[in-house]
């Protein structure tokens, strides 16, 4: 098994983040597998080496190890031009001119993300030419056919989900950075990722990435798709909204044993107070991971 952690230098580590950090961590071990660390930095606009150097001493503390890295995403757009080639080649990608706030407007939300309508699927040539001759910038967006993606989730069992449910999807923006969705895909199959944890709310990008995996010949990985940490208003905890991070916990005082303990708590591997440290979990991981509850 090859595992991996993936996270994003766009804020100090909170203990969201540390807990699919740690339930990554168990699952590689748990069976002799390894750990792969790679830093997705794709957002220029809020990922910081400041908050890299930062997420890998809580990691440290905590004592979540791993046994190899992936270059940076920020340093792999050779390869990521490469897959838009490939996709290309395929007659799979087509520009869309719509900026976020068009495709808004334009479609009923369906959760977080609105769904795109296909206003420039088949964009006929003058209206592409107009459109650049107004200085308007394409993204590269994946023509998606119609189709039910299934896999087996470690932790959700079987899955199925409509992999058109969200429209077609951007593969590169528009001020030419790499997505999301092709970057982890392309860096999980250079890397050989045999096993991805990760929180659920990720759950519908699973399908797009599967879709993603069989028209670049990659080999999907195994997924497992975990709870959230909420906050006690029943948000989900963020970066971005000042959740209780790693650092304030261990200024505060707090032992890594402690915050470990907690963390395998609130979804079930020990019970409330153990203090532990990642090691000494690997037997609870091991006897159910598939049942990890919701706290």
């Amino acid at each position: 098994m090859l595992a991996r952690y993936a996270p994003s230098p766009s804020g100090r580590m909170h203990r969201g983040n540390a807990r699919t950090a740690l339930l990554a961590w168990l699952q590689a071990r748990a069976v002799g597998g390894e750990i792969v660390l790679r830093i997705e930095d794709l957002d220029r606009d809020r990922c910081r080496p400041e908050f890299e150097s930062a997420l890998r001493v809580d990691l440290e503390w905590l004592g979540l190890d791993w046994d190899r890295e992936q270059q940076r995403q920020s340093e792999r757009g050779a390869i990521y031009d490469e897959a838009i080639r490939r996709l290309d080649a395929g007659g799979r990608l087509y520009p869309c001119f719509c900026t976020r706030a068009e495709v808004r407007a334009a479609s009923a939300p369906h959760g977080p993300e609105p769904v795109y309508p296909g206003t420039c699927r088949d964009l006929s040539a003058a209206a592409w030419a107009a459109r650049l001759a107004a200085g308007r910038r394409p993204a590269l967006r994946l023509r998606v056919e119609p189709e039910t993606v299934a896999f087996e989730d470690l932790v959700l069992g079987s899955t199925e989900l409509d992999v058109a449910a969200l429209g077609d999807f951007v593969v590169r923006r528009a001020d030419g950075l790499h997505a999301y969705q092709l970057a982890v895909v392309v860096d999980d199959g250079a890397a050989g990722v045999t096993h991805v944890l990760r929180g659920d709310d990720l759950l519908p990008s699973t399908p797009r990435q599967i879709v993603l995996h069989r028209l670049l010949a990659l080999p999907p990985p195994q997924y497992a798709h975990v709870p959230l940490l909420y906050a006690l208003d029943g948000e989900r905890l963020a970066k971005r909204h000042g959740a209780e991070t790693i650092a304030s916990l261990r200024d505060a005082g707090a032992t890594p044993a402690a915050v470990v303990g907690a963390l395998a708590a609130s979804v079930g591997l020990v019970a409330e107070g153990t203090v532990a440290g990642p090691s000494e979990l690997i037997a609870a991981y091991g006897a159910h991971p598939g049942r990890l509850g919701r706290a």
